[in-house]
């Protein structure tokens, strides 16, 4: 693993994938990514505009300062293609029960990414790091309508806890032990 001067996140590699802290210039790719209706239909249901967009990638970006952990861009070795974007955070979600100091993992992939496995080795990859560097127990929160996610969530050794309410919509909530 490599550490960027500029944020602190490390550049995590797969066979397939490049995990890397994001770029300004990776908001055109982005966008395409958050504002298409088949991705974030499990996510909000509603697509982002430029500016949602471009928030989005700040925040992911100022995680690693701010918490040490965040959201790395998932790029495709082999092209460089933005595939999408996974992490790690503290959203200081409004959620009963709370999430409470757990870190939360998340993970949205371009539809062209879709059903090849490109989410669990992200996934995998990004729990992989996160195991070495922050040692803890992790949770994430997925729409139980959500198959392929949930399906990554589990394989990967989150547990369902339960469900419950976030934003108007039933999000289902997993647990990983710390390693």
């Amino acid at each position: 693993m490599n550490r960027s001067r500029l944020t602190g996140a490390p550049v995590v590699e797969t066979e397939r994938l490049r995990l890397r802290p994001h770029r300004a210039s990776d908001h055109t790719a982005m966008q395409a990514v958050w504002s298409d209706p088949v991705v974030v239909r499990h996510v909000g249901g509603q697509p982002s505009t430029p500016e949602e967009t471009w928030g989005r990638l700040l925040r992911y970006a100022g995680l690693w300062h701010l918490l040490g952990y965040g959201y790395f861009a998932v790029e495709d070795r082999a092209t460089g293609a933005y595939v999408g974007d996974v992490g790690i955070a503290d959203f200081n979600r409004a959620i009963d029960p709370p999430l409470g100091d757990t870190p939360e993992a998340g993970w949205v992939l371009g539809a062209g990414w879709h059903g090849r496995g490109y989410g669990a080795e992200a996934v995998g990859a990004l729990l992989g790091w996160a195991d070495g560097a922050l040692g803890r127990g992790l949770a994430c929160i997925v729409e139980p309508e959500n198959e392929a996610s949930l399906r990554i969530a589990r394989r990967h050794g989150f547990v369902d806890t339960g469900t419950t309410a976030y934003k108007g919509a039933t999000v289902a909530v997993l647990r990983r032990p710390a390693p």
